[in-house]
């Protein structure tokens, strides 16, 4: 399985911290991490993250639209759940992810710092 880029990995972390959204480990990074699921980045913060990273990377981002992945809205069921029990077990991971699909994985950056462009 190909490694995450360590900048990106840097700037997943850095920015998680920054804004206080969820402590992130970094070995626990990986390609198949969910940006709206697995890092609880929705809704606004989602536009806000893609901005800082497109900047952050120099990405041209002029072609991205939400249209080919749908918009990360959150699920409220998924927040109870997390907030009840947590995120660490595995049954809690595989519940949250048939109640919310995830739609923006770190592989979808990942190909947006190879390629120059967020599509």
């Amino acid at each position: 399985m190909e490694e995450i880029h360590p900048q990106l990995k840097e700037f997943i972390v850095d920015y998680c911290t920054r804004y206080k959204i969820r402590k992130v480990d970094p070995h626990a990074l990986n390609l198949d991490t969910s940006i709206d699921l697995d890092l609880d980045i929705v809704d606004i913060e989602i536009d806000l993250f893609i901005a800082e990273f497109a900047e952050t990377f120099r990405i041209d981002q002029s072609k991205f639209s939400w249209y080919k992945y749908g918009y990360p809205t959150g699920s409220a069921s998924v927040k109870v759940i997390r907030s009840v029990f947590g995120y660490k077990s595995q049954w809690v991971k595989r519940l949250s992810n048939r109640l919310y699909k995830p739609k923006f994985k770190v592989s979808n950056l990942q190909e947006a710092v190879n390629s120059g462009k967020l599509i």
